[in-house]
C-alpha cells in the first residue's frame, strides 16, 4: 500500500464532497502518476492556500466516471474512492503540526516551498511512514477535534477562471488567473523604509550574483539603466567585468526602450540570450509587462525571459503569468517566461562554484531549476 497527496483549494474540495466524495480526480498531463496508483493505495488530502490537511481516501479502482463535477477544470483522470476521514474545515489538521516529523517539512527553512512536494498531485509519499502520521493526526482530529479558525476569503478564493479566445478562426477555452491584489495594497498598508531597504539590498544581490554567473560564463552583460551605480560588497556593478554599455545596433529605438530597464541581459556578440527580472516584494505585474512588451515589439525573437522571484512569491508569480493580457496572446507569455526561486538559485549558484564548473556551463542549465507555468500547473 501507499499513500499519495491529492491537492484541493477550498472550492474543489467542497465539489468533490458534494457529489458524494466518491470520485477524485487530477490533470490529464498527470495520466501516468494516476495509473500508478492500485486499488487499496491511500490519497492524503491537502487544501492549498489554506494550508489544512483535511481527509484520507482509499482507492477502490479507475473511474469512468464523466460527470461535471468541478467548475475550474475537467480533472478527466479519475479514481473511484471511499473515505476514510473526512474533517470539517475549521477542524482540519494545521501544516505546522508536522513540521519536523515529515521529511518533506524538516524545519523552518522548508515552509512554503516543503521541498517542492505540494506543487503537484497525485504525488507520491517517498517514506510510507510520513503516510502513516498523516493518516493518524487526521483520524486522532476526527475522534477529538480541535477548532482552528480558517480565513474564508483564502478557502473560497479561485485560482482560475474560464476565458475564450481565438486560434486562428477557432475559438477555444482557456484558463486564465484574475490576481488578488497584494496584501499591502488591500489593507492600505505602506512599505516601511525598513522592508524597502531589504528589497533593494536582496534586488542587488541577485542582479549581481547574475552578473557574475553571466560574465564567468563569458557573455556580456547589460544592467538596467537605473540599477548601474548600486552597490554591493563596494563594488559598483557597473565595474563589474563584461558589463556593456551601449545596446545592440539592430534594435529599434521603441525595443531599446524597453530592453534598458530590464534588470540583466546576458548577450553574445549582438545577439539576447537570457533576460531576467527580479521581483522581490513589489509588483511582478511591471516586470511581465517589459517581457510581453519586448515579444510584442520583436514577436520572433529566440530568447529565454525569466522571472526571478522568491519561493514564497511562486503563486503570486503564477498568477500573474496566467493573466488573460499575457496568458491570451497567440503566443502566451507563459510558452516563454519561466520563474526561477531565488533560494533554489543561489544554492545552484554555491553548488556550481564549489566545484568549478561555471565556466563550462550552458545556460540551458537554467531549464533545470525553472518553472513553466500554465493552466493545469498546480496552485
Amino acid at each position: 500500500m501507499n499513500y499519495w497527496l491529492d491537492l484541493f483549494t477550498g472550492t474543489t474540495w467542497e465539489e468533490f464532497c458534494k457529489y458524494g466524495a466518491k470520485v477524485s480526480g487530477f490533470r490529464k498531463r498527470l495520466k501516468k502518476n494516476v495509473k500508478r496508483i492500485k486499488k487499496g493505495d491511500i490519497l492524503l488530502c491537502y487544501v492549498t492556500g489554506v494550508m489544512r490537511w483535511i481527509g484520507a481516501l482509499e482507492v477502490i479502482g479507475q473511474s469512468a466516471d464523466k460527470s461535471k463535477i468541478w467548475e475550474c477544470a475537467d480533472f478527466p483522470e479519475r479514481l473511484n474512492v471511499k473515505p476514510i476521514v473526512i474533517l470539517e474545515r475549521e477542524k482540519s489538521i494545521m501544516m505546522e503540526e508536522l513540521n519536523g516529523k515529515v521529511e518533506f517539512y524538516q524545519g523552518p527553512e522548508d515552509r512554503g516551498k516543503f521541498k517542492g512536494f505540494i506543487r503537484m498531485s497525485p504525488n507520491l509519499l517517498k517514506n510510507p511512514k510520513d503516510g502513516e502520521l498523516i493518516l493518524n493526526l487526521l483520524q486522532k482530529a476526527k475522534s477529538n477535534p480541535k477548532k482552528h479558525p480558517i480565513d474564508p476569503v483564502k478557502w473560497g478564493r479561485k485560482y482560475l477562471y474560464r476565458a475564450k479566445t481565438k486560434k486562428g478562426r477557432k475559438s477555444i477555452d482557456k484558463l486564465v488567473s484574475i490576481p488578488e491584489p497584494e496584501e499591502q495594497e488591500k489593507q492600505g498598508i505602506e512599505i516601511s523604509k525598513e522592508d524597502l531597504t531589504k528589497e533593494s539590498n536582496l534586488h542587488t544581490e541577485i542582479q549581481y550574483h547574475l552578473i557574475s554567473l553571466g560574465s564567468e560564463m563569458g557573455f556580456d552583460i547589460w544592467v538596467a539603466k537605473n540599477d548601474r551605480n548600486k552597490k554591493l560588497n563596494g563594488q559598483i556593478l557597473q565595474s563589474m567585468p563584461h558589463i556593456i554599455n551601449n545596446l545592440p545596433a539592430q534594435f529599434d529605438p521603441a525595443t531599446n526602450k524597453v530592453i534598458e530597464l530590464i534588470d540583466v541581459l546576458w548577450l553574445k556578440g549582438n545577439r539576447i540570450i537570457c533576460a531576467f527580472e527580479i521581483e522581490c516584494t513589489t509588483s511582478i505585474y511591471s516586470g511581465l509587462l517589459r517581457m510581453s512588451d519586448l515579444l510584442a515589439l520583436q514577436p520572433n525573437i529566440n530568447i529565454k525571459l525569466y522571472i526571478v522571484a522568491p519561493e514564497s512569491r511562486r503563486r503570486k508569480v503564477r498568477d500573474e503569468i496566467l493573466r488573460p493580457t499575457f496568458h491570451l496572446r497567440e503566443k502566451p507569455i507563459s510558452d516563454v517566461c519561466g520563474y526561477v526561486s531565488i533560494e533554489e538559485l543561489k544554492e545552484k549558484i554555491t553548488v556550481l562554484k564549489e566545484f568549478g564548473f561555471i565556466s563550462s556551463m550552458k545556460p540551458n542549465f537554467l531549464d533545470e531549476i525553472s518553472e513553466f507555468f500554465s493552466e493545469e500547473s498546480e496552485v
